[in-house]
């Protein structure tokens, strides 16, 4: 007997074939280097707190540094609002501690954002949903994706679900789209690992909301460590970075080539807690608000650390040349 093919039965396999293949692969998205090839962005977090604790004096520095570096884009490390993150899409929030608040015209670029521990326990789906892109189109956020900047892509990695102390209080926080937990930290490490093994960018960069080490009052997270640190490692990333503690700092030890840096001053900051084994590892930490500029060029990553009086207070550089010897 003859088969007679429906041309959208057809398309339907097809279409459903393809959703198949692309399952578990991380969302992509382009950003084009400035035209000399070369690329800045801000990095601040845990900053969702209506104007208070300095929010808006960081935001204000934020801006004239980011008009006078003309950067591509701003990175925020989660903890995007207070306390209990956004009940709604038409949750006030998102005005009064975002739209708000990041007004200065170095600003009016794309925001990447990852979700912290404070936002999954509001409403995760209003965060990551289209329609607050409608209220201000500079917001983007999703769990985990990659940015493709050519000489350099950003991997952004939804640490919270790894927290092993968050599921043991389950009702406070948001876990639809997590659960079942292992099969979701299981296909998240996978679709690190491949996206990181695929990258043919000069420059690696992963971020996320939880530190894997730090110095201060949260410290180094120990799921991070044992799961997400080998695969980083193996893929040969820069730079780590994260916010949940809330101070500034950089951290290179003798064990990792990574190194790891800690923008978590969006607004509230811990005064005083600072704890690290070996000092000559802990390069530089500040206790106060604050954000960092990240500069990148084929040969060059250049990364420092502001105050809210736009005050540098520490850089650091690293260089790879420009072609490699096979």
């Amino acid at each position: 007997m003859a088969v007679v093919w429906n041309k959208h039965l057809v398309l339907g396999l097809v279409l459903g074939f393809c959703l198949v293949f692309s399952l578990g692969e991380l969302e992509r998205f382009v950003e084009s280097p400035k035209a000399d090839g070369s690329l800045a962005f801000l990095v601040v977090g845990d900053w969702g707190r209506r104007g208070n604790y300095n929010q808006t004096e960081v935001a204000r520095q934020m801006g004239i540094i980011g008009e006078k570096l003309d950067i591509n884009f701003v990175v925020s490390t989660g903890d995007n609002f207070y306390e209990d993150g956004l009940t709604g899409v038409d949750d006030p929030a998102f005005k009064e501690s975002f739209v708000n608040i990041y007004t200065h015209s170095g600003l009016q670029k794309q925001w990447y954002n990852v979700l912290g521990n404070h936002d999954y326990r509001g409403n995760v789906e209003a965060q990551l949903s289209p329609i607050l892109k409608k209220v201000d189109s500079r917001w983007l956020c999703l769990r985990s994706f990659v940015v493709n900047a050519e000489i350099v892509e950003l991997f952004f990695v939804d640490t919270t679900p790894f927290v092993d102390e968050y599921f043991r209080e389950p009702k406070a926080y948001d876990w639809s789209g997590v659960l079942p937990r292992k099969p979701y930290l299981s296909n998240l490490l996978k679709d690190v690992d491949l996206a990181l093994k695929e990258s043919r960018a000069k420059w690696k960069i992963v971020i996320g909301h939880h530190p894997i080490k730090s110095a201060g009052e949260h410290g180094s997270t120990a799921e991070l460590i044992a799961q997400l640190l080998p695969i980083i490692q193996a893929n040969n990333v820069d730079l780590y970075i994260n916010g949940h503690d809330h101070c500034l700092e950089r951290i290179e030890t003798s064990d990792s080539p990574i190194q790891f840096l800690t923008s978590g001053g969006g607004s509230k900051s811990w005064r005083g807690d600072v704890s690290w084994p070996n000092p000559k590892e802990l390069k530089f930490y500040y206790d106060g608000q604050g954000f960092m500029t990240v500069q990148v060029t084929e040969a060059e990553i250049d990364v420092v650390f502001y105050d809210i009086e736009g005050r540098v207070l520490h850089q650091w550089s690293t260089a790879k040349p420009l072609f490699s010897i096979i």
